[in-house]
């Protein structure tokens, strides 16, 4: 194995994840609170999939952008913690090529499909308080079907450079990536070559489309909460009101803020010690699919009121 870590080679038949370096002695500590993220992750999103389909009255525009976003961190977490949990269980470090391209592509793409779909949940917040009585008409089921498809498609074509222009590089240093997933900058910075043109597509996406869904989330939330504000005062309407969005703000702040830090981080702060760069960055993947389907659960009336008749009836 030492022998294809040095020699020249243009595209490695394997690359070697290290996990978490300088941490390898906490491996199985650091475990724990990581399957219980998957496994919470993993459960969650599936429960809140399992009760809209089962109840006719959460088939509405709301619940299907839930459903979306909840398969997004399925996939999301799926692609990701299983191989960081071998690396940490059985030292199996060793990752194909195409295998560790797969995963650049599943890391990029399926987030910025996340994204988009707070961008949808926004807008649907957006029609539902500031045009409650056209709300019906304006987000009918093929207009739903319509924004979820644009959403796969922008993340889904956006993301394909990545792993086209990672593959084109010639590796000729080594194939130890010192992390724990195949992040696309973690691996092109292996490569020998100029690697400008993967850099600042990173940073368009980044600023681009994640800026420009930030823009629009902020404008949507900007006119809600100009129609609160005019809500009367001597009612608890504004508090009702606001309260159908708080869930929908804390799945942005969970997605967008580790997200920007780490993106960031890896970019610039080169002063930041390696393990925690690696170690926030994994956190960061596994924080919203575990959170979502919480904060939902947490703050839909519905799906409580759901949950507490299933375990009921089971009881009975």
């Amino acid at each position: 194995m030492s022998d294809s870590n040095t020699t020249d080679f243009t595209n490695p038949s394997t690359f070697i994840l290290l996990g978490i370096p300088g941490l390898e002695a906490a491996y199985t500590w650091i475990s724990i609170p990581f399957c219980a993220m998957y496994t919470i992750a993993v459960l969650g999103n599936f429960t809140i999939l399992f009760i809209v389909k089962r109840v006719p009255s959460l088939h509405e525009p709301m619940y299907y952008f839930l459903c979306m976003l909840a398969v997004t961190d399925l996939v999301t977490s799926t692609a990701t913690l299983p191989k960081l949990l071998s690396i940490f269980w059985f030292n199996s470090r060793e990752i194909s090529f195409t295998a560790c391209l797969t995963q650049m592509y599943f890391i990029l793409s399926f987030p910025g499909m996340e994204s988009g779909i707070l961008v949808a949940m926004a807008f649907d917040r957006y029609v539902a308080i500031c045009d409650p009585l056209r709300h019906s008409t304006i987000l009918t089921n093929p207009v739903v079907a319509k924004l979820g498809l644009a959403v796969v498609l922008r993340s889904g074509i956006l993301t394909l450079p990545y792993p086209f222009l990672a593959r084109r590089w010639p590796y000729c240093r080594t194939n130890i990536i010192p992390d724990s997933y195949c992040w696309h900058i973690a691996v092109v910075k292996l490569a020998c070559g100029d690697i400008s043109i993967s850099s600042y597509y990173g940073l368009f996406v980044l600023f681009s489309v994640i800026g420009m869904d930030v823009f629009f989330i902020t404008v949507s939330y900007t006119q809600i909460l100009r129609a609160i504000f005019r809500l009367p005062t001597k009612d608890d309407a504004r508090l009702k009101t606001f309260g159908t969005c708080v869930s929908h703000l804390c799945a942005i702040f969970a997605l967008y803020i580790p997200d920007m830090f780490s993106s960031l981080a890896y970019r610039f702060g080169h002063n930041v010690p390696q393990y925690f760069l690696v170690l926030f960055a994994s956190v960061s993947l596994l924080v919203p699919p575990m959170l979502h389907p919480i904060i939902y659960g947490v703050r839909t009336k519905q799906i409580q009121d759901r949950l507490l008749q299933l375990f009921t009836n089971k009881e009975t």
